[in-house]
């Protein structure tokens, strides 16, 4: 069945909802149930039927979502034990010790952001749950947080030479050069887009411009005004999609938090992961590039979470915090805490499903793929993929479902293949900042423990931002051929849009307040 334009209704519903409503899990609900009504011949009991046989039970059963889910539970337990036993006040106190102020603190948050390069997820979690009490200290707002958290994460990991990421696009890029007969690798072929991954690469300058010169804008620019004038790091009726007791788990009286509580679990789980994804690759059966390539990335970081988990359990342990006993309830604790998460994920990923049976994708990419002129090519690329992932809130579904259209197009019209893919990277990377059912926004609102809407509404001005200073790029580098000429291009777009949006769409920060900032 053939739904054209209004294959568009369930992800604009829900996203409009979600804005709206400022709660995203009835708005994700509304809009797989439309979906699923409308392949009903608009039944809606029958859909009410559908939503959880064919799309929500599928989507958790999925053998990568159940490993995504653990995996997020396992890194709650992680945080759990991190908590009680001090290891992330040491580090935090540390760390706050030498950022004595706003700009030392939001830099040392986006440093952490760039050195976890290897896995998204793992980024957000574990930066916005570590740096959180140090930024709470400095009266930043969630909000500021998690857009410094989420504008790292996912860029860094297109931009890192080995991540999840690649492990998933190069499999998307080896499959068509299959197809076109081209036998050129597609490890190496990644490495040369990332040049010309303009958006990933603005995301991150703009972010260390926002830092360096508190440039706020937007809504941003009044929740860094709340927070640094009354405290408030959130709005009064926000709700953060964590648990809140796990953040306020109590340490044992008179016991003074050792840094190694939390240095010793993190070495483990990263020490761990590239062991495990040579292991998973098939090395030394295959060779080093080949079997990181080829590795089974989520559930490479799901054991090392869990091994990591023991380690700190059993510190703690050893130093007498807890008993085994009260050990097992922070284990539930940390999957507890989680529990918001899920369902969200859950929802979204249902309505990635509910979208690609709709045909929302093939109808977005059928009407903007028209004749048109070769230069420009790249920018709609980046501009379909952006719609795509900001309807369905995927960019890994983005990346599968624009890569098979990029290669070819690319191939058929003698435009650079590299331009080509990073433009769907680009493009995936930007929808997915500004969508509300993004996973990796949620995830990012889950660790900095920000209300997700507020989050969402807060980036999108930054976001679009760093879009409109890649599109003028990628029209560069389609005209010249140039990734250095594209790149200058978008990098003083971006300076002076943002010195503009600054001086009119920013709010100043008293005197008092600001004397930290710097």
């Amino acid at each position: 069945m053939e739904f054209g334009i209004f294959s568009l209704l369930p992800p604009v519903i829900a996203i409009v909802l979600a804005l709206i409503t400022r709660n995203v899990i009835p708005a994700l609900f509304a809009g797989v149930w439309l979906g699923a009504t409308m392949m009903y011949d608009w039944n809606p009991f029958m859909g009410l039927y559908a939503s959880f046989s064919d799309f929500i039970i599928p989507s958790v059963g999925d053998p990568w979502s159940a490993t995504v889910l653990i995996y997020c539970g396992l890194f709650g337990v992680l945080i759990a034990f991190l908590q009680k036993t001090g290891g992330a006040h040491a580090i935090a106190n540390a760390i706050s010790e030498k950022a004595k102020t706003v700009r030392g603190t939001l830099g040392s948050t986006m440093l952490f952001g760039l050195i976890v390069f290897f896995d998204d997820y793992f980024n957000a979690l574990t930066v916005g749950s570590v740096m959180r009490s140090v930024t709470d200290k400095m009266r930043v707002s969630r909000e500021k947080l998690a857009y410094v958290v989420d504008s790292t994460s996912a860029p860094i990991s297109l931009l890192g030479p080995v991540s999840t990421w690649v492990v998933f696009v190069m499999g998307l890029i080896g499959a068509q050069y299959t197809e076109l007969g081209i036998s050129e690798s597609e490890y190496m072929t990644y490495i040369f887009t990332i040049p010309f991954n303009f958006y990933a690469i603005l995301a991150l300058v703009l972010v260390a411009i926002i830092v360096f010169t508190n440039w706020d804008f937007g809504p941003m620019a009044k929740a860094e005004y709340r927070a640094r004038t009354t405290g408030n790091l959130m709005r009064e009726d926000a709700a953060p999609p964590s648990d809140d007791e796990m953040l306020d788990v109590e340490m044992a009286e008179g016991y003074t938090p050792k840094i190694r509580n939390m240095i010793v679990p993190l070495v483990v789980l990263i020490g761990m992961i590239p062991p495990l994804f040579l292991w998973t690759g098939g090395y030394p059966e295959n060779g080093f590039v080949t079997a990181f390539g080829e590795a089974d990335g989520a559930t490479s970081i799901l054991i090392a979470a869990f091994v990591a988990g023991i380690v700190a359990l059993l510190m703690g342990m050893q130093q007498k915090l807890y008993t085994f006993k009260e050990s097992m309830s922070l284990i539930v604790s940390g999957f507890r805490s989680m529990v918001l998460v899920y369902i969200i994920l859950a929802l979204a990923w249902s309505i990635g499903s509910v979208t690609t049976e709709l045909g929302t994708a093939e109808y977005i990419v059928n009407f903007a793929e028209q004749t048109t002129s070769p230069a420009i090519i790249p920018v709609l690329i980046f501009f379909i993929g952006a719609i795509v992932a900001f309807t369905t809130g995927t960019s890994y579904g983005t990346f599968a479902i624009m890569i098979p259209i990029a290669m070819p197009l690319a191939a058929s019209m003698d435009i650079s293949m590299y331009l080509a893919i990073a433009a769907v990277f680009s493009g995936g990377i930007f929808g997915d900042h500004c969508s509300p059912i993004s996973d990796t926004t949620i995830l990012s609102s889950a660790g900095s423990s920000s209300d997700h809407i507020d989050h969402v509404n807060t980036q999108i001005p930054y976001a679009v931002t760093a879009g409109i200073s890649g599109i003028l790029a990628f029209l560069t580098a389609g005209m010249m051929n140039s990734s250095i000429l594209g790149l200058i291009v978008g990098v003083i777009t971006l300076i002076i849009l943002v010195f503009i949006l600054n001086k009119v769409w920013g709010k100043r920060i008293p005197e008092p307040y600001e004397r930290n900032a710097t």
